[in-house]
């Protein structure tokens, strides 16, 4: 498959006081092919959401790109200027938002504000912007493709379910047929039942328009059910990286073992269980040596001092952690796995 989003050394910060700069990401690298779902995994505040910012060039004044590049295709999105950015967004990449309640116009009927992306980004036959009847007409194709019958898109918000407002959101992200689709915890408010139709609806997508997509999310089940690719964030580093077979079956990083022990094992009910102790740390005070060494199980005095270094246990899977060299990754070092 070939690259269609590359993200390399994505460093991102914010001015703090006079002559600082907090580092929210740090030297971030991921690669999205054409037809993949690629799941970034963390807890709130870890950097997921601002690397999504970054991609869709949706990132407020006052973030500075410090290092980096995202590259689309043979673009460099960060060098874009305002018009092109805005070009990309809709007809290379579209993004789900978190909360579907707020990202709908109340005061708007649901086909108006497809058939407004529509208007937007797409051309008549004769080159020109498209009708708006014609974009009327591909809005209720739109809802139809996400489950939604066509004739409701003369209804409004309020009268939809929060799992209708869902499908509605991905509809007007899908309108224009973008290559990448990001969705930032797009399931969130939805309860499992609705949440499961609208993952497979996701997979449908992908599997009919060959559509890459970045799920960012906490849950690791989600990651589970549809991506192909993961990476675990932690205070602004990718620190675990893998196929999802690399990291469900081999995982390596004591944090990314904290996630797994924090979900609820339906096969053994009586079990409790281990949340990950403490929080995620302040990024305008991070740990001297990594990150994640205040509330590891395994943290040994290199980890108190030192940034890890990057170990691979193959070509896709890497870890950053001290419990591993090139001879003991592979057999699952300290954690055993």
């Amino acid at each position: 498959m070939n690259d269609l989003i590359q993200v390399k050394d994505l460093t991102i910060g914010f001015p703090a006081g006079k002559n600082e700069i907090i580092t929210v990401l740090d030297h971030i690298s991921f690669d999205i092919r054409q037809g993949e779902i690629v799941g970034i995994v963390g807890e709130s505040g870890s950097g997921k959401s601002m690397t999504s910012l970054a991609i869709m060039g949706l990132l407020s004044k006052d973030a500075m790109i410090l290092d980096g590049s995202i590259m689309l295709r043979d673009r460099e999105i960060l060098r874009l200027d305002k018009e092109e950015r805005r070009r990309i967004q809709g007809d290379d990449m579209s993004m789900i938002f978190q909360e579907p309640m707020t990202s709908l116009n109340p005061v708007m009927t649901v086909e108006d504000q497809i058939a407004e992306v529509i208007e937007m980004h797409e051309l008549g036959e004769d080159g020109k912007q498209i009708s708006h009847s014609a974009a009327i007409v591909k809005a209720k194709e739109m809802l139809e493709l996400v489950g939604i019958p066509g004739e409701r898109g003369t209804e409004y918000p309020h009268q939809f379910s929060g799992g209708m407002k869902q499908r509605v959101v991905i509809a007007i992200a899908l309108a224009c047929n973008p290559k990448l689709l990001i969705a930032d915890e797009p399931t969130t408010a939805l309860d499992v039942t609705i949440q499961a139709q609208v993952l497979e609806m996701m997979k449908g997508l992908r599997d009919k328009y060959g559509t890459s997509m970045l799920m960012i999310t906490h849950d690791l089940g989600i990651v589970a059910e549809i991506c192909d690719t993961v990476s675990v964030i932690y205070a602004g580093r990718v620190i675990e990286h893998g196929t999802l077979e690399d990291v469900f079956d081999y995982t390596r990083h004591p944090y990314t073992e904290g996630l797994f022990n924090s979900l609820p094992d339906l096969d053994h009910r009586e079990n409790r269980l281990k949340p990950i102790k403490g929080l995620m740390p302040d990024p305008t005070n991070l740990p001297k040596g990594c990150a994640f060494a205040p509330r590891c199980d395994y943290c040994m005095e290199i980890c108190k001092t030192e940034k890890p270094h990057r170990t691979y246990r193959n070509d896709e899977h890497y870890v950053e952690c001290f419990l591993y060299n090139e001879q003991n990754i592979k057999e699952g070092g300290l954690l055993g796995r």
